[in-house]
């Protein structure tokens, strides 16, 4: 199926259906900001310095808020995309086994139906009682008229019975053939409806993208302005700026999520755990694209995925959503105040449910911090865990 190469159309991440009546909005214009001649004055009076540099924080915090919530659309578009497409999988799948049941069926509908013609034409040639003799007399018996009537009757059942299965297996092979059109035709929609939600993700991501770019522009003179009014770097202002930044984020939700614990899970495995979580470290810095999944660009869902299966630990398809409930059917849930590193956790709307979508996926990897694949303006990163919208349980792929 030409819709089908997740590598070829960039398919997938782990994003989920959030934001079903939001589309992506035009981005705001970017605020004023001061020129270099302004930053000059400011720095002859204390007074003047201090306002333009708490001018200029809150025009990158203005910033990286609109970045967040244009990468937080994208996730989520991308997330619906994922699902659509493994949805086209499943049923690509039911198609490919229908096809060769029905090929089987048809087969032997078709040996059934010969062998009824051979049949026939014997009878034809011979009248039912010479076929009933070249069938089934004994020749040493052949005097006896009632083993004759009784042989007659014998290849009558016979061959009622032949012509019976062989309706039935025409029957069969027609019953397979109806149902592997209605699959076909169930697999053109989804793979329609996954085309589509691709559509929708990349432009989601292309806002991302385009922003970024804007953005990056911009805050290079932000970061330079911020470090000639305080005597340090542009990188060591951009630290501190994304370190707000996450700071913020985290303060706009709630603290570490509390949940009951819903039953026993084992401890992880160290071993398979250093694996998944130094290949991912491997991976740091390297491009979060849509349906990302190495060797050298992710998505959410993608990094997870692929970090796991070097471990050889099989954590669901590559989807947010799928990787959650492949552990919760699994009875790998643990609560988050309880996570430990190599852990997975979630992040959702506040208050959705289990079987609700989720949007953004990561790996714990202890003291606080996650590593993950954000999203089209970030590249793979170790950051401070996020409390707003996570989940409040984590899943524990090695318990």
């Amino acid at each position: 199926m030409a819709f089908r190469a997740r590598v070829l159309i960039g398919a997938a991440a782990a994003f989920g259906l959030l934001f079903t009546s939001l589309a992506v909005a035009p981005a705001q214009a970017a605020p004023t900001y001061p020129s270099w001649a302004d930053i000059q004055n400011a720095k002859k009076k204390v007074a003047a310095k201090k306002a333009m540099i708490t001018k200029l924080q809150a025009v990158l915090a203005e910033e990286n808020a609109r970045a967040a919530a244009l990468g937080k659309v994208a996730l989520i578009k991308g997330e619906a995309f994922n699902q659509a497409q493994g949805a086209v999988d499943a049923v690509a799948a039911k198609v490919k086994t229908l096809q060769s049941q029905v090929d089987e069926a048809t087969k032997q509908a078709n040996t059934a139906k010969n062998e009824l013609g051979q049949i026939a034409a014997q009878m034809y040639r011979d009248g039912s009682g010479g076929t009933t003799l070249n069938l089934m007399l004994n020749p040493g018996k052949a005097s006896s008229l009632l083993y004759k009537l009784g042989a007659q009757d014998k290849v009558a059942q016979q061959n009622d019975t032949i012509y019976q299965r062989a309706v039935e297996k025409a029957q069969y092979a027609k019953s397979l053939t109806d149902q592997l059109k209605v699959a076909k035709n169930e697999l053109a929609v989804k793979a329609a409806d996954a085309k589509a939600k691709f559509a929708d993700a990349s432009a989601a991501a292309n806002v991302v993208q385009t922003q970024a770019n804007k953005d990056a522009a911009l805050n290079k003179t932000f970061y330079a302005q911020l470090a000639s009014l305080q005597n340090t770097t542009a990188d060591l202002e951009r630290q501190r700026a994304e370190g707000l930044a996450a700071e913020a984020r985290q303060n706009a939700g709630t603290s570490e999520p509390d949940a009951p614990e819903l039953y026993s899970v084992g401890a992880p495995n160290v071993n398979l755990v250093n694996t998944a979580i130094n290949f991912a470290k491997g991976h740091l810095g390297e491009a979060y694209v849509l349906g990302g999944m190495g060797p050298s660009v992710w998505d959410c869902s993608g990094i997870t995925k692929a970090a796991y299966a070097a471990a050889g630990v099989y954590i669901g398809t590559h989807s947010a959503t799928n990787q959650f409930l492949t552990l919760a059917m699994a009875r790998k849930l643990v609560p988050v105040k309880e996570a430990q590193p190599g852990d997975l956790m979630w992040y959702t709307l506040a208050g959705t449910p289990f079987d609700g979508d989720k949007y953004h996926v990561v790996i714990y990897l202890g003291g606080g911090m996650m590593l993950e694949a954000p999203n089209p303006a970030r590249t793979v990163r170790i950051v401070p865990l996020r409390y707003g919208e996570l989940f409040p349980y984590a899943g524990r792929p090695t318990a």
